[in-house]
């Protein structure tokens, strides 16, 4: 008699409960976390020791960096990047995850002293360099990708509070933000954004098919490993790729201009929260499924509704903060953009709490209303608070932002790669606190340095 195949992956099942059946966290606990990445990185420019001015200074076609680098100093530039910032994020939510609100108010007091020691109470008045907008963009979008490739491994252990961790249904995990989060820091900085919208069949369909093909590379992958896969998040066969690739080949085809964006956004996102409150809602949250391709994947498909509307109303956003001409000068530019941006989200947070305490309840699986006002008001919380960058004039971004930034999507598949690897290496429901700690810092330090070797290089992969 034949053996019965060993699996790749025998506690599939297990781990597929590990992360079944979660309620979330808090709103104020959400809050609190959003301040603690931006601060981060604003206090590792306050350190210092960043990239120096002369160490690049030339670009060629945006691809090759020339001039002169020094190995030695751009490797311990990166390792101080490793220990501000990648080493505080994994401690912070892991073994040092029940003191959240503490972390939160220490770092906020750090970032004031900081701000104050440097200006003796004020914002810097001096010139800032003409893209210092661009830069914090930049140091958002790097800082929500960091957390993100951190969290998709750290998931996986027990040392990551299951609170943090997607809701099954309704509620607040700090990752319920993460797909959320890369729609809308996308639709900030998008083309629509910067009314630079194209309405041909051709370019839709050549934006889209590298993130068709991502998708089906993980489908095939996920099942061709027997990779644990929680059906309840996106469905049977869907996955994050065809939910980006959906968003980018409806925005492509339907030009809208980025002024009124949002308000066609909030015309669908109204529509789709009606029809879930008339009795779709308890058909996605059933764990009941057809046979048919769309029952199979109902909440990856229906979703789709609520995360166009949410990248369209990103679209507006970003074009009233970042690409309208509102004040000739940087330094007052920079203000203006910041009071405004913390002015939404604080707006987006009072909607956010009205719509969840008396319409429905915040929702990731649906991508309902309250979600997308959620994710909308993190987003803008964490950019107000990365726009204080102009209160440390003359401060260089790290080396390991501009790593990042440069390979954004590849980071973002080598941390899937590795979090695969891991799993099959490790069983990471059983591991020890301290084996668990160790693994997620040697996968840090591996999405520091790998990064940083590549940005040294002058290496940038391109997908489309």
């Amino acid at each position: 008699m034949d053996s019965v195949p060993k699996s790749f992956n025998p506690n599939r099942r297990l781990k597929e409960e590990f992360v079944s059946n979660l309620t979330g966290s808090s709103m104020l606990e959400i809050a609190a976390i959003t301040t603690i990445i931006p601060a981060l990185f604003l206090l590792r420019r306050a350190v210092g020791f960043n990239r120096p001015a002369d160490d690049v200074t030339l670009k060629k076609n945006d691809d090759a960096k020339v001039g002169s680098k020094s190995w030695q100093a751009y490797m311990a530039r990166l390792a101080v990047d490793f220990l501000f910032i990648m080493v505080p994020f994994v401690l912070i939510f892991t073994v040092l995850s029940e003191w959240m609100y503490i972390w939160a108010t220490l770092l906020i007091l750090l970032l004031v002293f900081s701000i104050a020691a440097r200006s003796f109470g004020f914002c810097s008045t001096l010139e800032e360099e003409p893209d210092s907008i661009r830069t914090s963009i930049t140091s958002f979008r790097v800082a929500t990708m960091m957390l993100t490739c951190i969290c998709i491994l750290a998931v996986d252990f027990t040392i990551f509070p299951r609170r943090y961790a997607k809701t099954e249904t309704y509620g607040t995990g700090w990752m319920d933000l993460g797909v959320g989060s890369f729609v809308v820091a996308n639709s900030f900085v998008s083309r629509q954004a910067r009314n630079l919208s194209w309405t041909k069949w051709k370019t839709a369909i050549q934006s889209t098919s590298p993130l068709i093909i991502l998708g089906f590379v993980r489908l095939l992958s996920t099942a061709g490993l027997d990779y644990q896969h929680h059906a309840a998040e996106y469905g049977v066969h869907w996955n994050f790729f065809f939910t980006l690739a959906a968003i980018s080949f409806l925005t492509s085809i339907i030009n809208v201009p980025a002024q009124y964006s949002g308000i066609l956004g909030a015309l669908i996102l109204v529509g789709y929260e009606g029809w879930l409150m008339q009795g779709l809602n308890m058909y996605l949250l059933s764990n009941e499924r057809g046979s048919d391709i769309i029952s199979q994947n109902k909440e990856g498909f229906f979703s789709i509704f609520g995360y166009w509307s949410m990248y369209l109303i990103g679209v507006q956003v970003g074009n009233f903060l970042f690409f309208s001409n509102h004040s000739s000068a940087t330094t007052r530019r920079h203000k203006w953009t910041r009071n405004r941006a913390a002015i939404l989200s604080l707006l987006f947070w009072l909607v956010t709490v009205v719509i969840d305490s008396h319409v429905q309840r915040v929702s990731r699986r649906m991508c309902n209303l309250a979600y997308v006002t959620l994710v909308l008001a993190v987003n803008l919380e964490g950019m107000a608070i990365v726009l204080f960058s102009d209160c440390f004039p003359g401060s260089k971004t790290s080396v390991l932002e501009e790593a990042y930034n440069r390979n954004l999507l590849a980071i973002f598949l080598l941390a899937n790669l590795l979090t695969g690897l891991v799993n099959f290496l490790v069983d990471t429901l059983f591991a020890s606190s301290v084996k668990a700690l160790s693994v997620m810092i040697a996968y840090a330090f591996t999405l520091t340095f790998i990064p940083g070797l590549l940005d040294f290089c002058g290496i940038r992969f391109r997908f489309w």
